[in-house]
């Protein structure tokens, strides 16, 4: 389980418990999170789950594959080092603490 923390566009934090194994999507989902879409269901397949992962946590996540680099080019205003699909993010124990910011709409 890893605690998230989610930050909408206007600054409101939700601090959520998200089981292992989940995407950081599905935990926004599931806990009724505004400023995630998730129009596709977690297919790679729009840019509706993009966040802008904090400053502290990009070095700490797996890269980017190429599906989700393409994917990004269709975000609203994709930052090139913060800017993941939550879809694409699996929870494990490594996540605790992860920080996310919605950006201020989906495409």
């Amino acid at each position: 389980m890893a605690k998230i923390t989610y930050i909408e566009h206007n600054g409101t934090e939700h601090v959520v418990d998200v089981a292992n194994g989940l995407t950081v999507m599905e935990g926004a989902r599931d806990n009724n999170i505004p400023g995630i879409e998730a129009d596709c269901g977690g297919a790679c397949a729009c840019s509706t789950c993009h966040v802008y992962v904090d400053p502290a946590w990009v070095d700490k996540l797996p890269a980017k594959d190429d599906m989700e680099e393409d994917m990004l080019d269709f975000a609203y205003e994709p930052d090139p080092e913060r800017s993941r699909l939550t879809c694409q993010l699996k929870v494990t124990d490594a996540l605790d603490g992860l920080i996310v910011r919605m950006p201020e709409k989906q495409i």
